[in-house]
C-alpha cells in the first residue's frame, strides 16, 4: 500500500473523533462536578447495584447469543436464495432499527402478551399463557430489535464475497457444510466480532424495553438505575457513577471485540450479489426454515402495530395541526442529525482505513471505538451533562434543537460506523493496485 496516497484522509477523522471526546467527557464533567459525595466504592459495595450489574452482563450476553447465532444461519439463507419479496423482506428488517421502541414493545404484547393472539389461542387450548413480563420479555424484545440488524451486517459480509470463489468451490465439488466452512466462514468471522460487540452494547444500555418488560426490580439494568438516579432522586452522584462504570464496563467489551477483529485480505474480483443456490432438497428446506422463522418473528409485530392504527381515530389524528408539526420537526432533525453523522462517520473510517492498511491496527482501533463511545453513555446521562453544561454559557432551552440534534447525531454513528467500515476497508483493499497503477489518489 503506497500510504502517501491517503495522509490527507487523517486529519478530518482525527479532528472528528477529538470533537465527539469533547461533547462526551464534557457532559461528564458537568454531571460529576455538580455532584456532592462522590464515591466509587458505592458499586461493589451496595448488594443492589451489584445485583443491577450482574443482571445487566445476563440479558445482554443472553439476547446477544440467540440475536446473532441465528443470523449467521439467516443469512447464510438469505445468501443462497432469490424469491418473490425478498429485498422487501431485507428493507423490513432495516425497520426494526428505526421503529420506536414502545412501538416495537406494543406490537410484541398484541402478538405475546396477556391478551394477545398467542395467548388467546393458548387458552383456547387450556394451555397456560406466556409470561411476556421479565427476563423472557426482554430476551424477545432485544431479539426482535436485533437479529434483523445482525442478518443485514451480516448479509452484506456474505454478499462481498467476489463471484469467482463460488464458481471455484463449483468447479471443486465443494458443498454444503464444506462450502459453508471454506467460503463463507472466513467473511462472516471478519464481521462478527464488530456485529456481536454491537448487538451487546445495545442490550447492555438498553432502556425501553427493560422499562417496559422488566417487571419489577429484579430486572433492573444499569441504565434503568441511572434513569431512576436522575429522574427520580436527582441523585448526580449515583447516576454520575453508575454512567462512568458502564462506560468502563462497555469500554473493555469494545476493546475484546477489537481485538478478535482482523480483517482479512480482499483480492481483486467481481463482488456482483446474486444468490449462490444449493439446489439440494435438504439445502432448500433448511434455507426456506430459517427464512420462514425470521418472518414469523418480525411480520406479525408489525402487522399487529398496523392494524391497531387504523381505527376511527386515524382520520381524526390526521386532521391535527400538532402532529403535521411534529412530523416536520422530526423530519427536520433527522435531516440535520444524519448529515453530521454521515460526514463524522466517513471522516472517521477513512482515517481508520488509512491506518489499518498502514498496519497500526492500534490506532485504527482506537478511532473507531471513540466513533461509537456513544454507545457507552447512557443517553440521559449525555442530555443531562449538556443541559448542566450550557445554562452556565447560554441559554440551554433555546439551543434544545441543537441539542437534540447532535445527541441523534451522535446516536446515529455507530450504525454507520459498523455498516461502512468493512465495505470502505474492501474496496481500498480491493482497487488500490489499480489506482497505484492509473497515479490515481484522493
Amino acid at each position: 500500500m503506497n500510504s502517501s496516497r491517503f495522509s490527507s484522509t487523517t486529519w478530518p477523522g482525527v479532528i472528528s473523533s477529538g470533537l465527539i471526546m469533547a461533547v462526551v467527557m464534557g457532559a461528564l464533567f458537568a454531571l460529576i462536578s455538580q455532584a456532592k459525595d462522590l464515591s466509587i466504592t458505592v458499586i461493589w459495595t451496595d448488594p443492589y447495584l451489584r445485583h443491577v450489574t450482574a443482571f445487566s452482563f445476563k440479558q445482554a450476553l443472553y439476547s446477544t447469543l440467540l440475536s446473532v447465532i441465528p443470523a449467521i444461519a439467516i443469512a447464510y439463507a438469505f445468501s443462497r436464495r432469490q424469491f418473490i419479496g425478498r429485498a422487501l423482506v431485507l428493507k423490513l428488517f432495516a425497520m426494526t432499527l428505526v421503529l420506536p421502541v414502545l412501538i416495537a414493545v406494543f406490537g410484541l404484547l398484541a402478538i405475546y402478551g396477556k391478551g394477545g393472539i398467542i395467548s388467546q389461542w393458548m387458552q383456547h387450548f387450556g394451555l397456560p399463557a406466556p409470561n411476556i413480563y421479565g427476563l423472557s420479555g426482554i430476551l424477545l424484545a432485544h431479539v426482535f430489535l436485533n437479529l434483523p440488524l445482525s442478518v443485514r451486517l451480516l448479509l452484506q459480509s456474505l454478499e462481498s464475497i467476489p463471484i469467482e470463489h463460488h464458481q471455484l468451490a463449483a468447479h471443486l465439488g465443494i458443498t454444503g457444510w464444506s462450502k459453508f466452512r471454506f467460503v463463507a466462514w472466513p467473511r462472516l468471522k471478519q464481521q462478527l466480532p464488530h456485529v456481536v460487540g454491537l448487538v451487546f452494547m445495545l442490550c447492555f444500555t438498553s432502556f425501553a424495553v427493560i422499562m417496559s418488560l422488566g417487571g419489577g426490580p429484579k430486572a433492573t439494568t444499569i441504565e434503568l438505575a441511572i434513569y431512576q438516579a436522575l429522574r427520580y432522586d436527582f441523585d448526580l452522584a449515583t447516576g454520575a457513577i453508575l454512567a462512568l462504570w458502564q462506560i468502563v464496563l462497555c469500554s473493555g467489551l469494545v476493546l475484546l471485540s477489537h481485538y478478535f477483529s482482523q480483517p482479512i485480505a480482499i483480492e481483486s474480483g467481481q463482488n456482483k450479489v446474486q444468490p449462490q443456490f444449493e439446489n439440494g432438497t435438504l439445502a432448500k428446506w433448511w434455507d426456506g426454515l430459517w427464512i420462514g422463522a425470521s418472518l414469523l418473528l418480525v411480520i406479525p409485530p408489525f402487522v399487529a402495530v398496523i392494524v391497531a392504527g387504523l381505527n376511527h381515530e386515524f382520520w381524526h389524528l390526521l386532521q391535527q395541526a400538532e402532529l403535521w408539526q411534529a412530523i416536520k420537526n422530526s423530519l427536520t432533525i433527522a435531516s440535520c442529525a444524519s448529515v453530521i453523522a454521515f460526514v463524522f462517520a466517513v471522516a472517521i473510517i477513512l482515517t481508520s482505513r488509512y491506518w489499518r492498511l498502514s498496519s497500526r491496527l492500534w490506532s485504527a482501533n482506537t478511532i473507531e471505538m471513540l466513533g461509537t463511545i456513544i454507545l457507552l453513555t447512557p443517553g440521559l446521562v449525555l442530555s443531562t451533562g449538556i443541559f448542566l453544561l450550557l445554562r452556565n454559557y447560554t441559554d440551554a432551552y433555546g439551543a434544545a434543537f441543537w441539542v437534540v440534534t447532535l445527541v441523534n447525531a451522535l446516536m446515529a454513528l455507530p450504525y454507520i460506523i459498523k455498516t461502512l467500515s468493512q465495505p470502505m476497508l474492501h474496496v481500498a483493499q480491493q482497487y488500490n493496485q489499480l489506482c497505484c497503477s492509473l497515479n490515481m489518489s484522493g
